[in-house]
């Protein structure tokens, strides 16, 4: 999921979090592993909220999460470095996820995200 927020505030950041977590379900969100960048500086607010457990990288350690740097690598050739994030609109953002989540990985043996996320909800119900 991708997400268009109106500022930089951790406030900001922190509501939209909030808000997309509870579109999954329960039991595919348990934790979400972060940088040490200044927009979680509410993790506890959004721990409480979500019950989702937030868990930090060590600093200078990006293998620490991989998926990310990964999928940061991927967002660049939608959006490359520089870009004006202000001008694309919500609707661009979600065509943009949608691509991705329908696009095989290496990692998932070439399944795609969507494939996975539907085998997950399955096994869950």
């Amino acid at each position: 999921m991708l997400m268009k927020l109106s500022d930089r505030k951790t406030e900001t950041f922190v509501n939209a979090l909030i808000k997309h977590s509870k579109k999954l379900p329960d039991e595919l969100y348990k934790s979400l592993t972060w940088d040490r960048g200044h927009e979680l500086a509410q993790h506890k607010r959004f721990t409480m909220e979500t019950n989702i457990d937030v868990y930090f990288c060590d600093p200078q350690s990006p293998w620490q999460r991989g998926s990310n740097e990964n999928t940061n690598r991927l967002l660049r050739q939608y959006f490359p470095k520089g870009t004006d994030l202000s001008v694309h609109s919500q609707a661009k953002l979600n065509a943009v996820a949608r691509e991705l989540n329908e696009r095989p990985r290496k990692t998932l043996d070439y399944e795609t995200p969507a494939e996975r996320f539907s085998q997950c909800v399955a096994a869950t119900r």
